[in-house]
């Protein structure tokens, strides 16, 4: 089985994000893509926060049709972020009604992080990415998704289902569709509480019904909201029974990305 990596919530730091890989052997010194035939996953949130989501979004772009190329494999899932950048790009500081949000969309983006660089330098071909990306995919049954949430699954019972109903509401220009997307993407804390005792949990239903045996999340830094010091970061965190593996290394918080090998 080729090898199979996953990383989540770059948040703009490109050189950490290039390391990482280089070290994995999935990029050479000049940043191309060097992993052969191996599979490499993100899990989201490329934007905000950091010096360069734009440029990490590029590389990402360059890499999947290098890594193609030669038998390789680059996937990519949209992040909460991403739903907020293309919200402050397509109804910038309007009010939205039912939120009390000084600036809108655009007000809501930059106090959670919003970087205006990225906004600067979005083009429609970076507008055209992010729309069609999937929010969950099962891959070798590991669940990935960006979010650490049940709420995926308001929006159908299958995979497919799931994405084309993000896909069809970043397609809308309905505000209070963004604002429910980008409540639905920004959940967290889930699984925290979850046992394998109980069949009903949460991880057990996201299982169930999505596919796969373990699931693998970004969205909550383990500097923050599992409570890890930033030096002491230094791999993805399992729990929930082993069913939930955390890999969002907080970079942005002193922290480290983590590209995760999960076979």
């Amino acid at each position: 089985m080729t090898p199979l990596y996953v990383a989540a919530d770059i948040h703009g730091h490109r050189s950490e994000f290039r390391e990482c890989l280089h070290e994995a052997g999935l990029v050479d010194h000049t940043g191309h893509w060097s992993g052969g035939g191996a599979r490499l996953w993100l899990l989201g949130d490329y934007v905000d926060r950091g010096p360069d989501g734009i440029g990490v979004i590029d590389d990402i772009r360059r890499l999947a049709v290098s890594a193609a190329a030669v038998g390789g494999h680059v996937g990519a899932l949209l992040g909460n972020h991403e739903v907020q950048l293309l919200a402050a790009h397509r109804f910038g500081s309007s009010p939205v009604a039912g939120w009390d949000e000084p600036g809108g969309f655009r007000g809501g983006w930059a106090r959670f992080g919003g970087r205006e660089k990225d906004l600067r330098q979005l083009r429609p071909p970076h507008v055209e990415w992010m729309t069609q990306l999937p929010a969950v995919a099962v891959v070798d049954r590991f669940l990935l998704v960006h979010s650490d949430t049940a709420r995926y699954l308001e929006l159908g019972s299958s995979v497919a289902t799931v994405n084309t109903a993000i896909t069809t509401a970043l397609g809308s220009s309905d505000p209070a569709t963004w604002l429910d997307l980008c409540g639905r993407m920004s959940d967290r804390g889930a699984f925290r509480d979850a046992v394998l005792a109980n069949p009903d949990d949460r991880v057990s239903l996201m299982l169930r019904t999505l596919g796969g045996s373990v699931l693998v999340h970004g969205h909550s830094t383990l500097t923050k909201h599992f409570g890890v010091a930033p030096r002491d970061v230094s791999g993805a965190l399992r729990y929930a029974d082993d069913r939930v593996l955390a890999i969002d290394g907080g970079v942005h918080e002193g922290g480290r990305i983590l590209l995760t090998r999960l076979r």
